[in-house]
């Protein structure tokens, strides 16, 4: 660098150089040389993507601006952000941003390292980010393709036995990922799918990673995850290729990258999108083990001891059936054969009395009944003809008062009967169907009607006016 030579207090101590290059020099002077030099270069406009931002309560305000084919380093006094009128949150990930200010470098010290920072004085927003806008294009034409919607038909398994697992080795996700298997009480088995997460690399790695564990027949469920960061820091997972891979994957893809407030294009496309690492693994083993089998256990010993119970008890009840049977029939039997044999005896003692008795009886009877029958027979004789008398007499005084009712009641049927009125030259009005017309107003209404005299019927109409 011009203007810079060794100094001369240490020429006669620093050690030689080597042929070819100028020195050496300190490092400390060679660093406050190149601070002036940064510091002189001219002051300018950058366009770029706000990633990294980091507010915080310290003199400056941190972040990176950064666009597709790279990145500055960025710092702005406090002081200067807070003259600024920005709306509030225009200061975030993602946002793109127009700066000015210049090139700088901290040299540092014994105890505090250097540092080359872009110092910004001014900024002013410029509309929406390039990555952002490119993760809505990309977002929209997958959306337009149907492709998620593919993952999200698949059935997650509820209790897997073999899970795949695509994350950094040795990184927090996939600390706190085992954490919650392990408290969940899981018993199965995992095969690791280990790939970069953050870097030009990571979205092919990720992909391999994710077919070759998608071709293990026996994973049931995959699970993508990692931690939070930037929109840049998280760009491998909204990766058009690893988002196409995963959405026409057989297998269920859960997606766990990021925090809450990340949104990647992976979590799109998977069957079940999980806000951390530990979320992820709640939905991967849907069912808490250590519960289920506390729950199972306390179960199978209550079942235990009521089927014990319900044993011991039916048993004692079927003995107690078993016994009362054949006691009870032999007393019965018992019984029955003792009348029997009282029955029979005292059948044959009951005839053979019975016999004798009747026998005895059955003369004396017979005779004194006999000679009764005889006396009747004469009486009954002589009162029957003379009731047949009194019948006959009876019988022809009845005929004559019938007779006399009868034409008692003839001479009053004949003084009612409506046809004798008509012979006296009255009429009866009917209507069509030979009902009587009783009123002036009826008969108006019909019309038409019938007469009904004496002789016959004839039919009539309404003339009047």
């Amino acid at each position: 660098m011009g203007g810079l030579a060794p100094s001369p207090t240490l020429q006669s101590e620093s050690p030689a150089g080597i042929d070819g290059f100028p020195g050496p020099y300190a490092v400390g002077r060679y660093a406050i040389a190149l601070r002036d030099r940064l510091r002189g270069l001219a002051r300018v406009c950058l366009v770029g993507e706000l990633s990294g931002v980091r507010l915080g309560n310290g003199p400056n305000v941190y972040f990176e601006l950064r666009d597709g084919d790279g990145g500055v380093p960025c710092a702005m006094w406090r002081t200067d952000f807070d003259r600024l009128t920005l709306a509030a949150g225009a200061l975030r990930d993602g946002a793109e941003m127009v700066v000015a200010g210049g090139c700088d470098y901290y040299p540092g010290s014994s105890t505090a390292s250097p540092r080359f920072t872009f110092r910004v004085s001014d900024m002013r927003p410029a509309g929406e980010g390039d990555l952002l806008a490119r993760l809505e294009r990309l977002r929209h034409n997958l959306a337009g393709e149907g492709l998620f919607e593919r993952q999200k038909r698949l059935r997650v398994a509820l209790l897997p036995r073999v899970l795949g697992v695509v994350t950094a080795e040795g990184s927090a996700a996939c600390r706190d990922f085992l954490a919650a298997l392990e408290r969940r009480g899981w018993r199965g088995s995992i095969v690791w799918g280990y790939a970069p997460v953050q870097d030009r690399r990571a979205a092919p790695r990720i992909a391999a990673a994710v077919r070759d564990l998608a071709g293990v027949a026996q994973v049931e469920t995959i699970v993508v995850t990692r931690g939070g960061g930037s929109i840049a820091d998280l760009w491998a997972f909204c990766d058009e290729t690893l988002c196409r891979t995963i959405a026409l994957l057989p297998v269920p893809v859960i997606s766990a990258v990021g925090h809450e407030v990340d949104r990647t294009l992976i979590d799109d496309v998977s069957a079940v999108c999980c806000s951390t690492p530990t979320h992820a693994a709640e939905v991967a083993v849907g069912v808490d083990c250590t519960a289920a089998r506390i729950g199972a256990s306390r179960a199978a010993g209550r079942l235990e001891a009521l089927g014990r119970t319900a044993v011991l008890s039916r048993a004692r009840a079927l003995g107690a059936h078993s016994r009362a049977p054949r006691a009870a029939l032999a007393g019965h039997r018992r019984r029955l054969h003792q009348h029997s044999r009282e029955l029979r005896a005292a059948t044959r003692r009951g005839v053979a009395d019975r016999a004798a008795f009747q026998q005895r009886v059955g003369g004396t009877v017979l005779g004194r009944k006999l000679e009764a029958a005889r006396g009747g027979v004469v009486g009954e004789r002589g009162a029957l003809r003379a009731r047949t008398s009194r019948l006959e007499l009876a019988g022809e005084a009845l005929a004559a008062r019938r007779e006399q009712a009868l034409l008692a009641h003839a001479a009053g049927l004949r003084a009612s009967d409506p046809d004798r009125t008509l012979e006296r030259g009255f009429a009866l009005v009917l209507d069509a169907s030979g009902e009587p017309l009783e009123t002036a107003d009826a008969v108006r209404a019909a019309e038409r009607f019938d007469l009904q005299l004496a002789g016959g019927r004839v039919g009539a109409r309404v003339s009047e006016r």
